[in-house]
């Protein structure tokens, strides 16, 4: 594996299934559909953080550390599974709720993903603005600073993208490599990948490992929290350093190669809209497979809408990077509301 010289915890379930959607593929009746299902790495629900966290973790553990803070939205899949990698670990956790998203109904609050954290005990902060990526970010290494006068280890995992190490990319490294064996398994040569774009560690990921592997299948990441200028800049940045992890040219990362979209984005970060929700229904009702509204909805939704645009042809195959968050569901009832 290209990301073998690094610390790695044993997190994920893996390989991961990669599946063809034939009911989907018939529906659309355009090109052929494919789902390489992160939704399924385990870890309290799974998701595509389980892998990012193998590589948060296994540099925790080689640097001596026996505990992990971090911060997200109160919905965020990421904390619920970074609580659950520390229990796995058997370490202590802290973990910051930030209040990003209004108007919601108190399920949002309640269930799913915060439900989660509690269940399995975490110690839960809240930071009262939702987008201060740094300022979240500094009152968690400010807690660490505490934690560690009192004889913990502590290791943040950051939010923001600024002069920060991406480690959990490289989890999307590992993936794409994957996936790549498994579509040569299969016989088929994969035109085009979808993702959400939000951290961006797994976008910056998916097209570091490429680059590595010298591929050229164009991967298409649609917004779920900032504009696809802001979002541009922040993958092209993380690509690059993963790629100097690898020890590949970061010049190899061409602003060409990265390809973002803000147009499923709506009102902002987990707010439903009316393409969000029918691409929920949608892949309910023809595969059984269920997508969470505030990342991978808002990418099913975009690839839809390319299908439909008809940048996509019938000899195509299209694997949509489907990166969990189940949980998150139960904090949008409204989604039955009418049923």
């Amino acid at each position: 594996m290209l990301t073998d010289k690094y610390p790695k915890a044993q997190l994920a379930h893996t390989p991961t299934p990669f599946e063809f959607m034939a009911n989907m593929t018939k529906k659309f009746d355009g090109p052929k559909l494919w789902i390489k299902r992160d939704d399924a790495t385990g870890l309290a629900m799974g998701g595509n953080k389980a892998r990012q966290l193998e590589f948060y973790v296994g540099k925790a553990q080689a640097d001596g550390c026996d505990t992990l803070l971090t911060t997200g939205a109160v919905q965020s899949n990421h904390v619920r599974m970074t609580v659950a990698a520390a229990r796995k670990m058997g370490w202590h956790v802290e973990v910051q709720l930030e209040h990003r998203v209004d108007g919601r109904l108190p399920e949002y609050e309640d269930s799913g993903n915060p439900f989660l954290d509690k269940l399995m005990g975490a110690k839960i902060h809240n930071y009262p603005v939702g987008e201060d990526e740094n300022g979240a970010d500094q009152v968690m290494y400010d807690r660490a600073d505490e934690l560690a006068e009192e004889g913990y280890k502590p290791f943040v995992i950051p939010l923001g993208a600024v002069g920060k190490t991406p480690w959990g990319a490289l989890g999307y490294v590992d993936c794409v490599e994957e996936l790549l064996l498994q579509a040569q398994a299969t016989g088929m040569k994969i035109d085009a990948i979808v993702l959400p774009t939000g951290s961006a560690n797994t976008h910056a990921g998916v097209l570091a490992g490429l680059i590595a592997l010298n591929s050229d299948i164009p991967v298409y990441g649609f917004c779920v929290r900032r504009d696809k200028v802001a979002q541009f800049e922040r993958v092209l940045v993380k690509t690059r350093k993963v790629l100097q992890l690898l020890g590949v040219d970061e010049n190899k990362a061409t602003h060409d190669l990265v390809k973002c979209e803000d147009w499923v984005l709506g009102p902002g970060y987990g707010q439903l809209t009316t393409e969000v929700h029918e691409a929920i229904e949608i892949l309910g009702h023809e595969e059984g497979i269920l997508l969470d509204p505030t990342y991978t909805a808002k990418s099913m939704a975009g690839m839809i809408g390319m299908i439909r645009d008809g940048q996509f042809t019938k000899d195509q195959n299209v694997v949509f990077l489907h990166t969990g968050g189940t949980p998150a569901l139960f904090g949008y009832p409204e989604l039955i509301a009418n049923k």
